[in-house]
């Protein structure tokens, strides 16, 4: 066979990533706050861009007071009911004040201790003005504060550096968490100099600062206190038996009886597990979210845009037929075309974005409709490609829809992906069930239990086959350590007050 050159015609059909569909798929995904971080650098840019600077109509405005109104009544359900808990830095902090619920609760999410904060707002009385609004208000942080201490101590000017340095590895609950060997090697010191430093920035107020884990900030405290005895010390080296409560393991560790330990572990309780949260820190910014939800005049579920938030662009056409009537040179005219069709591009984007999510949430709401009128038991299982064949868009494009976009709705805001949940499958072969629904059942079942009949792992997996849900034990073990619910051995002795 002879081998030859020929030319050949082919049509075929390929997606090519422009620069402009990059954008638009850019868009879809950004949050609120970073499209308008967006917006305003090809404002400076594009000279062919603008604001729309026409005010929205009353009626919209009235619309917006309304439904912001509805999600602050329902502010509180959403975040007892549905919020996730963070994690803390070690598992002892969490169960070591069980006997009180609401401390518990507030130690998981990071806030002040209530009896805690009574004791720390030194020199406040009644009638004073609450801590928590002069503290925003004055702007005073942990850094600043620090700084203060520093700038009156008496230190070299090379172990002032390395307390400044140290102030900086210092977070908000007033925790050291940089490597002291790191920072030596930094600022081209020993480690024994920054210990010593370490030492002097222990010694700033609050009492606690710059402990580098749990154990050394109830033992800076209690050592002020000049409670630090060696079964205290003891104590400390394994707060994990504290934390389970387990008051043998306790009395031999610390060679007393039981009534040592109860007033050990009291004078523990008074004590501030997170000092730096006495004083103000950056203010994180609240969630806005992208669409409003509210029930219409007849019952249906009527699904809005949050136009305040949307950025209102227009493209200048009467600037760019003058401008380019004085334009000679090939550049200056491409130029102005590249202006002209990136704005046109970028306002047809931001529309395109906004009806994308309207599409998106419309959907969503319709699959969860149960949720909304009656609570999270009825929330759906439901997953990307249910709503991308419901509305006839690709999956990856629904994923970036639900990623940083929120939702208020009359049971509070929500992201997107909240509504995403792993289906558990049904008894006798009925509706499956939601994970997130039987997560409600599993926290409701444990708070509802009686003291003398705490329920075992098995014993809730019996409960839900009983009404209807197929979910194995360690199913129910994942999803109550997801929970941060201790286990039925530690609930027994916690209730009993062993």
């Amino acid at each position: 066979m002879a081998l030859g050159q020929r030319l050949e015609i082919r049509q075929g059909q390929s997606l090519v990533m422009t620069p402009q569909l990059q954008q638009a798929i850019k868009l879809l995904q950004l949050s609120n706050i970073e499209l308008a971080e967006y917006c305003e650098a090809e404002l400076e840019k594009n000279p062919l861009l603008e604001r729309d600077e026409t005010a929205p109509r009353e009626d919209e405005r009235e619309s917006v007071e309304k439904l912001a109104a509805s999600e602050r009544a329902d502010e509180s359900l959403a975040r007892d009911d549905f919020s996730k808990v963070t994690d803390l830095d070690a598992s002892a902090q969490d169960n070591m004040y069980d006997d009180d619920p609401s401390q518990r609760m507030a130690a998981a999410s990071g806030q002040p201790l209530t009896d805690w904060t009574t004791v720390r707002s030194a020199g406040r009385f009644d009638g004073e003005e609450d801590g928590l609004e002069s503290t925003i208000a004055g702007g005073g942080t942990l850094k600043d504060h620090l700084d203060a201490q520093l700038a009156i101590a008496a230190l070299l000017p090379a172990d002032r550096m390395i307390c400044m340095a140290l102030i900086d590895a210092v977070d908000e609950a007033g925790y050291v968490r940089a490597d002291l060997k790191e920072v030596a090697e930094r600022l081209g010191t020993d480690v024994e100099d920054v210990e010593a430093v370490l030492g002097v920035l222990q010694g700033f107020d609050p009492v606690g600062i710059g402990a580098r884990d749990l154990a050394e900030c109830l033992s800076l405290q209690l050592k002020a206190k000049d409670r630090l005895d060696p079964a205290m010390a003891a104590l400390l080296t394994r707060l994990d038996l504290l934390a389970r409560r387990d008051m043998a393991g306790l009395c031999a560790l610390c060679g007393v009886d039981s009534e040592d330990i109860a007033d050990m572990i009291a004078e523990i309780r008074d004590l501030n597990p997170k000092p730096g949260l006495a004083f103000g820190s950056e203010q994180v910014a609240p969630v806005v979210p992208d669409v409003f939800v509210r029930v219409g005049p007849d019952g249906a579920w009527l699904i809005e845009l949050n136009s305040d938030t949307l950025p209102r662009l227009l493209v200048n056409s009467r600037y760019y037929a003058k401008v380019s009537k004085n334009a000679r040179d090939k550049d200056s005219k491409t130029y102005l075309t590249d202006c002209l069709n990136s704005a046109n591009w970028l306002v047809k984007s931001l529309d395109q974005r906004a009806r994308t999510i309207l599409k998106v949430a419309s959907e969503i709401v319709r699959q969860q409709d149960s949720f909304l009128a009656y609570g999270v038991r009825h929330l759906r299982p439901l997953n990307l490609r249910t709503v991308a064949d419901a509305i006839q868009m690709h999956e990856s494009t629904v994923s970036r829809v639900t990623s940083n976009k929120y939702i208020a709705t009359p049971r509070g805001v929500f992201e997107l992906k909240y509504f995403f949940t792993a289906s558990i499958q049904a008894v006798n072969g009925a509706e499956s069930h939601s994970a997130e629904a039987v997560r409600d059942r599993i926290r409701e079942m444990i708070e509802n239990e009686e003291s003398r009949d705490i329920l075992s792992d098995d014993r809730i997996v019996s409960l839900l086959t009983a009404d209807g849900v197929n979910i194995a034990r360690r199913t129910v073990a994942k999803y109550r350590e997801a929970l941060r619910i201790p286990s039925s051995v530690e609930r027994r002795r916690l209730k009993a007050g062993v």
